[in-house]
């Protein structure tokens, strides 16, 4: 039953976001957007003054007597469970006993309007008793104190002290690694509107509908199918809203069934920076050896990460950071412990990479490093290193390496970018500009994609077919803007051989696709897409059987495209064959399922198979610094990225170039701090949080899609876009490096930590001026 071969395409071309002119047009409506209910109550978080201290008291008679208060709720009136944490029960809901850190949500106002519930929410400073202790706010104090959310892990190949011991040659150094806000559009917002006979309908901005659906039943002591989960769309999610919607989505749906009326709860955006976790920042300790090609013949590694005061999601965050260590290179001898530190800072959680960035970032610095002390291009030395066949494709973690296309598209983006050619100019340039340096990367990406837990590799979808042939798809993935309901629509309509037009797809809802998985870890389209391709496929199947019966001829011969049926040499319209079997009641809609296959991972040992393929990609960005002042700029940014057959060229060349601009923000710009005294996050608000904007983005940017077909069956031999190519601006962090290095002629390894801010490029420009003097 193929389409014909006159078919006009849909998968494969580039279609514009299903929602784009509504986005355009202000008219996308998010959860804020929701026309209120008549009796709408409003909430807000008060929020504890201290980094840590016990918790004595509320003075909750204040707060009920505030203007327009209407209740005020602690944790003691939570009737189910006072948690919200996704594995570990370590994370409460609203804080009981102890507070762990300067922003912890304490207690929840609820008023007639938001104002009157956030002035009341103020007053957390004097109704709030407590008694201060000692904070620990950086991840070193807490690994110095072995303070940890879990065990430490260890990710071992071989021995490493003896491959070490036995090198040519050995380096040693370390790297600080700051973490990232999702800095979403569209906060964190949850609106909660009473159902009958205690139902509970929860509007929720959520990468994770199913988690809060269970997260809510727990804490109300509640059935599952009590409580119904939607999400239309989300203005940005990065992995922000997987797990840390869930106390939003809770504290609105206590106040909404206490109080038997609607209730949302929208944090200002200070609040929400202040309440919520983000991007992990690590601290590197390493030591390698290496022989004189630079190939890597024994590593150890410390990845010390700040998990915040919770385990939230660090645990499989510091698993794939442990996993993406490799990269794309094969590393014989691999000693890798990971530590999650526990401080009294936010619980940071899932963020576009989820670990893996930070991880791979670390093997690429050693690279760097190497390179230099062998007066050796770093190109050359990370080639070295590449996976190779045979023996030398097996990942530390025990997974084969089958579709390793590294070295080609390297050299196809070497080629393309006239690597050599540059590197010589630069060079020259350098050499007579004492003030301004100019600097040259190019890195590689290898990303495995799937979850590491395997049951959370499946998927479900619903597809309609209506008598005049339109088509009304759901899924259980949720639309953050990055075009995944676009994708799943043109599966179906590819499917069943019809416009695209014809199909729409509708908001997540946990009470039409039960039990979903998160829309995290790149694996929307992949799982999404093969269940409502599953679907589809199931009533293509019902209508070519009707069709043969009606018309003659086999089933097998039947195709479908072009808005039409071919049958026994005869044309029928789609719509009109999908009437005729309706009166012939033919079923004209199916569910559809699918699950990951071949995935097993042991997480004590850390060995296994935990993904279904590899991503990859390659960037060369070349970069300026001024050496006077440490302001820099990208000049040129040329990308090559693997997304398999793409499903939709100009979605995925957006996700590269988006992803591109986000993770170059990570590690030039955007920079947290935590007071050292208070322990206040001082870096919440746009004001003292800066993210890149459409000036920070090259000039002259060249992004292309490496297209070949994904050798792993997924949907039309597509690869994931999420997360991958969020890795390729490494290469600017190494430009801005390679720049700096220029200062010393590159005999000097720069000292540059990241985010490389123009503080942090004149302190290594500072280093590397000493180093060389002392020399």
């Amino acid at each position: 039953m193929n389409a014909p071969q006159d078919t006009l395409p849909v998968v494969g071309t580039a279609r514009p976001h299903e929602s784009a002119h509504l986005h355009v047009a202000g008219a996308a409506p998010y959860v804020d957007d929701i026309a209120e209910v008549q009796g709408t109550l409003h909430a807000a978080l008060g929020l504890s003054p201290v980094a840590h201290g016990r918790l004595l008291g509320i003075d909750l008679d204040t707060l009920r007597a505030q203007p327009g208060v209407v209740a005020v709720f602690s944790a003691a009136d939570i009737p189910g469970a006072n948690e919200c944490g996704p594995i570990v029960h370590d994370d409460p809901i609203l804080a009981d006993g102890v507070l762990h850190y300067l922003g912890q949500p304490v207690f929840a106002v609820i008023a007639t309007d938001r104002l009157a519930a956030r002035r009341a929410a103020a007053l957390a400073k004097q109704v709030i008793r407590h008694e201060a202790l000692p904070p620990v706010l950086t991840a070193l104090d807490g690994h110095a104190k072995q303070q940890y959310v879990v065990p430490p892990m260890h990710l071992k190949r071989g021995d490493a002290s003896a491959a070490l011991a036995a090198s040519e040659q050995r380096v040693s150094g370390s790297f600080s690694l700051g973490g990232q806000e999702q800095f979403y559009l569209e906060g964190q917002i949850s609106y909660a509107i009473p159902q009958e006979d205690g139902g509970l309908l929860v509007h929720c901005s959520t990468q994770h509908p199913t988690e809060m659906q269970h997260t809510v039943a727990h804490a109300l002591k509640l059935g599952a199918h009590r409580v119904q989960v939607v999400c239309r769309r989300m203005g940005g999610g990065f992995g922000g809203k997987e797990s840390q919607s869930a106390l939003f989505a809770c504290v609105a749906a206590l106040a909404a069934a206490k109080l038997k009326r609607p209730v949302k709860l929208r944090p200002d955006r200070d609040d929400d920076m202040l309440i919520t976790g983000r991007r992990h920042g690590f601290e590197f300790q390493w030591e390698v050896g290496h022989d004189a090609e630079g190939r890597i013949t024994g590593v150890e590694i410390d990845l010390v990460a700040n998990a915040g005061f919770s385990a939230d999601l660090s645990p499989p965050v510091m698993t794939r950071a442990l996993c993406h260590f490799d990269n794309a290179y094969w590393l014989p001898a691999v000693a890798a412990h990971g530590y999650c530190a526990r401080t009294n800072t936010q619980s940071n959680t899932a963020f576009r990479g989820f670990g893996g960035p930070q991880g791979a970032l670390a093997i690429e610095m050693i690279l760097d490093d190497v390179a230099r002390g062998l007066g050796k291009d770093p190109l050359d030395v990370r080639r070295a290193n590449f996976y190779g066949t045979s023996e030398c494709n097996v990942t530390p973690y025990g997974q084969v390496v089958r579709d390793n296309i590294i070295e080609p598209l390297v050299a196809r983006l070497e080629e393309s970018c006239d690597y050599r050619a540059r590197r010589t100019q630069i060079a020259a340039f350098n050499a007579t500009s004492p003030v301004l340096k100019r600097g040259l990367a190019l890195t590689p990406v290898k990303f495995g994609i799937s979850f590491n837990v395997a049951h959370f590799n499946q998927a479900g979808a619903l597809v309609h077919v209506y008598t005049d042939g339109t088509i009304l798809a759901n899924h259980g993935g949720t639309e953050m803007g990055q075009g995944l309901n676009t994708k799943v629509a043109m599966v179906v309509a590819h499917e069943l051989g019809v416009r695209l037009d014809r199909v729409r797809v509708t908001a997540t809802d946990t009470h039409k696709v039960a039990n979903t998985s998160a829309t995290a870890a790149s694996t929307g389209s992949d799982l999404n897409g093969k269940a409502a391709q599953d679907a589809a496929k199931q009533i293509k199947h019902r209508l070519a059987g009707f069709a043969a019966g009606k018309h003659g001829g086999a089933v097998e011969d039947v195709r479908f495209g072009n808005d039409r049926v071919l049958v026994n040499g005869l044309s029928v319209p789609f719509d009109e064959l999908v009437q005729q079997a309706y009166f012939a009641r033919v079923q004209l809609w199916s569910d559809g399922f699918y699950a990951t296959p071949g995935l097993h991972w042991d997480r004590e040992k850390l060995q296994g198979n935990p993904f279904f393929y590899f991503a990859y990609g390659a960037a060369c960005s070349e970069v300026v610094i001024d050496t006077l002042s440490g302001e820099w700029k990208l000049t040129r940014a040329d990308v090559l990225h693997d997304v398999g057959q793409s499903l939709n060229p100009a979605i995925d060349i957006g996700q590269v170039e988006g992803a591109f601009i986000q993770g170059m923000g990570w590690l030039t710009t955007e920079e947290l701090w935590w007071h050292p005294q208070s322990g206040k996050l001082m870096t919440h608000a746009p004001s003292t949080y800066k993210i890149p904007t459409a000036n920070d983005c090259p000039a002259d940017f060249r992004v292309a899609l490496y297209d070949t077909q994904n050798p792993a069956d997924t949907i039309h031999r597509s690869k994931a876009v999420g997360e991958p190519p969020l890795l390729l601006p490494f290469s600017v962090f190494l430009a801005i490096r390679d720049a700096v290095s220029a200062v010393g002629d590159h005999k000097v390894n720069p000292p540059l930590r990241a985010p490389s801010t123009p503080e942090a490029i004149l302190d290594a420009v500072d280093a590397v001026r000493a180093a060389t003097a002392e020399a």
